[in-house]
């Protein structure tokens, strides 16, 4: 017979994404998620498969948490300013929680960007080419704008995402801030 699982395995995930997100897969052993978590290797095993799918469940987790600051991005209507207030709706959660620096993808995509692991490319492709679509609708709000010059801004405004991202785990607040301002006067 079967026995009932004894946690909740959405609290449990929730408790592996903020490790995962907070050492990186690698950095991240089992006996850490066993502790983190508070259920054994074999409760993770029997419910994620290993380590790697529990860090898969994570990425889904996470994707999942911030589909509200997309979702409000996707619907904006201002263009520009709408991108300028992802930026800044992206890091404003990470200064309220010091543990947690950076974007949990951008984290995932620096730390793999060397391996050939499908499933994770996969991830963040799915992510980041969602993320890219999105900015271009944006841009293209201004009808004064090439395709040309949509394309660039919109490769321009990708990569300053990933440096905002990285730069959340490390500067304060108001360089942050800087940033972001600096940033949107040249679009």
């Amino acid at each position: 017979m079967a026995r009932n699982k004894q946690y909740n395995e959405g609290e449990v995930l929730e408790k592996a994404m903020h490790l995962f997100w907070k050492n990186g897969y690698e950095t991240t052993s089992m006996q850490m998620l066993e502790k983190e978590m508070g259920i054994n290797k074999f409760s993770i095993y029997s419910s994620f498969g290993n380590k790697h799918g529990l860090f898969l469940e994570s990425l889904k987790q996470y994707k999942s948490r911030v589909n509200d600051v997309l979702q409000k991005f996707k619907n904006g209507t201002k263009g520009i300013e709408d991108i300028k207030q992802f930026f800044y709706d992206s890091v404003s959660s990470n200064f309220k929680n010091d543990h947690l620096k950076g974007c949990f993808v951008t984290n995932t995509y620096n730390e793999f960007s060397e391996t050939e692991d499908e499933l994770i490319k996969e991830q963040m492709d799915s992510f980041m080419d969602n993320l890219k679509s999105i900015i271009i609708e944006k841009l293209k709000m201004d009808s004064t704008k090439t395709e040309d010059t949509v394309l660039k801004q919109a490769n321009y405004l990708l990569l300053a995402k990933h440096g905002l991202a990285a730069a959340a785990r490390v500067n304060t607040t108001q360089e942050i801030e800087d940033y972001i301002e600096m940033t949107f006067k040249n679009i």
